[in-house]
C-alpha cells in the first residue's frame, strides 16, 4: 500500500511541477494574415478571376433571358413539337448555367485555397518558431468569443510573430 502511494506521488510530482511553469500564448492569426503582402496579392488574383467568371455568368444570363423572351413570344397555336423543343432548350440552358456556376465556385475556392495555403503555413511556422524561442507550452488562436475563463497568465504573441515575418 505504501509503495502505491509513493509511486503515485512520484508520478504526480513532475506533473505538478510542470503545471506551475505552464506558459500560454495567444496569436491573432487573422490580423497577421491581413497584413501579409502575399495575402493582398492572392486576394487580387482571386478577385480578377472572380470578375471574369461574373462577366461570363452575366453573358449566360443574358442568353437565358433571350431564350425566355423568345419562348414567351411564341403564339399559343404553335406546333407542340416546337414548344417542346424550346422548353427542352430552356431546361438544358438552365442546367448549363447551374453547372457553370458550380464549376466557377469550385475553381475560385480551389484557387483561394491554393494561394492562401502557403501563406498560412508560413504564419504557422513563425508561430512555432516564436513558441519554441519563448518556451511556450501552448499557443492558441485569439478568439475572445470562445474563451470563457483562464487562470494562468496568457501572453499575446501576435506582435512577435509579425516581427518574425517582417510585417507591421
Amino acid at each position: 500500500m505504501i509503495k502505491k502511494v509513493l509511486l503515485a506521488i512520484a508520478v504526480l510530482c513532475p506533473m505538478l511541477l510542470s503545471a506551475q511553469t505552464l506558459k500560454i500564448g495567444l496569436v491573432d492569426f487573422d490580423a497577421i494574415l491581413q497584413v501579409m503582402p502575399e495575402t493582398v496579392a492572392a486576394q487580387n488574383q482571386v478577385k480578377e478571376v472572380s470578375e471574369k467568371y461574373e462577366a461570363e455568368y452575366k453573358k449566360l444570363g443574358e442568353e437565358m433571358n433571350r431564350l425566355v423572351t423568345e419562348y414567351q413570344n411564341m403564339s399559343e397555336n404553335e406546333l407542340p413539337a416546337i414548344k417542346e423543343r424550346k422548353t427542352r432548350e430552356l431546361s438544358d440552358y438552365q442546367q448549363k448555367i447551374q453547372q457553370f456556376e458550380q464549376n466557377a465556385m469550385n475553381d475560385i475556392n480551389k484557387m483561394q485555397s491554393d494561394l492562401m495555403g502557403p501563406i498560412q503555413q508560413k504564419i504557422i511556422q513563425a508561430v512555432e518558431s516564436v513558441g519554441r524561442e519563448g518556451n511556450f507550452s501552448l499557443i492558441q488562436m485569439y478568439a475572445p468569443q470562445l474563451t470563457l475563463y483562464h487562470a494562468a497568465p496568457v501572453e499575446d504573441i501576435t506582435a512577435a510573430v509579425k516581427a518574425k515575418l517582417g510585417v507591421k
